[in-house]
């Protein structure tokens, strides 16, 4: 057995969200941890979630302790159980971020909705935006960010929550920051997802990927575009549809 990185959602990846049977969790906990102490398995969570909403769940699902958390849609990484964002990722976020801006621009349309305060985060501008009213406002948006020559991107997910960030930012780019720092190669590397947001887990590199059985339909919208051998679609669902896929590559 050989050490891997392991990087995973969290949110209706590795646990539900809400409601549902986290039953294959302690036994997911059980062998990652074996296979860090053992081997030198690294753990990496990469949500959405702020530090504060992070730490929420933490508790409320007994999480095992990470090697390294990528929070607030890849703007933040967190190492070792620190509280401070790493220095050098800030770093790279920095060039040619206006984040009053973006403010300035998105306060044109009213079908976004600022997220709470919480969720507001200095590489990361989240609203609220409706399913139906995406179609129309994303474009337009995008085109009025793109005409102030302003560096970010747009990442929309789970039909109701719109990020703007920095653009040499998102999950699978920290992801990256955090392989090369760690010396995996590629294939030594599993990044699990459900959602719209984990596409760029997925899409970053030749990354072994894992699509839980109960993912969102614009992920498997994706998978379906651009099938790749590296990735699986497990049926199981969260914690159990992660074992099953890291026993179909063998890492178990």
């Amino acid at each position: 057995m050989a050490k891997f990185l392991f990087v995973t959602d969290l949110d209706d990846t590795l646990v539900y969200r809400t409601v549902g049977d986290d039953s294959a969790l302690p036994e997911l906990n059980q062998l990652l941890n074996q296979h860090r102490q053992e081997y030198g398995t690294k753990i990496v969570y990469a949500t959405g979630r702020s530090p504060v909403l992070y730490k929420e769940l933490q508790t409320q699902k007994n999480l095992l302790q990470p090697d390294a958390l990528v929070l607030s849609v890849g703007t933040e990484i967190y190492l070792d159980g620190t509280d401070t964002p790493d220095s050098v990722w800030s770093e790279i976020l920095s060039p040619g971020w206006q984040r009053e801006t973006v403010l300035s621009i998105t306060r044109k349309y009213p079908e976004l909705v600022l997220q709470p305060d919480s969720e507001q985060r200095p590489f990361k501008v989240s609203f609220f935006l409706q399913q139906e009213a995406s179609a129309s406002v994303i474009p337009q948006l995008e085109a009025e960010l793109q005409k102030n020559k302003l560096n970010v991107k747009l990442i929309y997910s789970s039909g109701i929550d719109l990020d703007i960030v920095p653009h040499s930012s998102d999950k699978g780019q920290a992801m990256q920051f955090l392989r090369q720092k760690w010396k995996f190669a590629a294939e030594q590397t599993i990044v699990c997802g459900d959602s719209g947001n984990d596409i760029a887990l997925f899409a970053v590199g030749k990354e072994r990927g894992i699509i839980v059985g109960n993912a969102r339909k614009e992920l498997l919208q994706w998978h379906d575009e651009y099938p790749a051998d590296h990735r699986y679609l497990a049926k199981g669902f969260c914690a159990g549809g992660i074992i099953e896929g890291l026993k179909y590559f063998g890492l178990l």
